[in-house]
């Protein structure tokens, strides 16, 4: 499953996750540390409205978090994650060198390491505001061995990536994945 495959799953099932959110549940906590949902919410403005710009080949601008009072955030999330998507979709977007947080990488790997944020955030928000979030098998897979071949030891620092967590033993493979990014399943 190519990177753009799975970001054309995960960027809508996101948004939908995003507008069934309401106002209140925004400072709960997720299972994402130290985020609450509000937080997850105002990350994915941001890497959304900063890694877009990269992927054409563009120097990002400075972006921060809308500032909210009393709603949810849905349509600045919504259009910063449907830009990240039109621009990993954009020509040659693959094929660029990306400076990442983590070195340069090519553009297929920056969009992997994308859609691996957005499924395990999408997991945090719905699992923090009672949603479903039931990815396909096929991405799930496709994610998890990305993951597990890209994330060094190094990247473990306990703000990039925690150490990985132990799933239960009837874990799901998105469950094992999550547990993997270093959340308590």
């Amino acid at each position: 499953m190519t990177p753009i495959e799975q970001l054309s799953y995960i960027v809508p099932a996101l948004t939908e996750v995003v507008d069934r959110i309401w106002y209140a549940q925004l400072e709960g906590p997720t299972p994402c540390a130290k985020f609450s949902v509000h937080d997850v919410i105002d990350h994915m403005i941001v890497v959304g409205g900063s890694f877009a710009p990269l992927f054409r080949g563009e120097t990002p601008p400075t972006v921060a978090a809308p500032a909210v009072y009393g709603w949810v955030p849905a349509a600045e999330f919504s259009t910063a994650m449907n830009d990240l998507l039109n621009a990993a979709q954009s020509p040659g977007a693959l094929d660029r060198v990306i400076p990442s947080p983590f070195g340069e990488v090519s553009g297929d790997t920056f969009a992997r390491f994308v859609a691996f944020d957005g499924l395990i955030h999408g997991w945090d928000l719905a699992q923090a505001t009672g949603q479903e979030w039931t990815p396909p098998a096929e991405l799930v897979e496709a994610v998890d061995a990305f993951a597990r071949v890209a994330i060094a030891p190094e990247m473990r620092d306990g703000e990039t990536f925690k150490e990985a967590a132990t799933a239960p033993a009837e874990a799901t493979l998105l469950e094992r994945l999550v547990a993997f990014s270093g959340r308590n399943v």
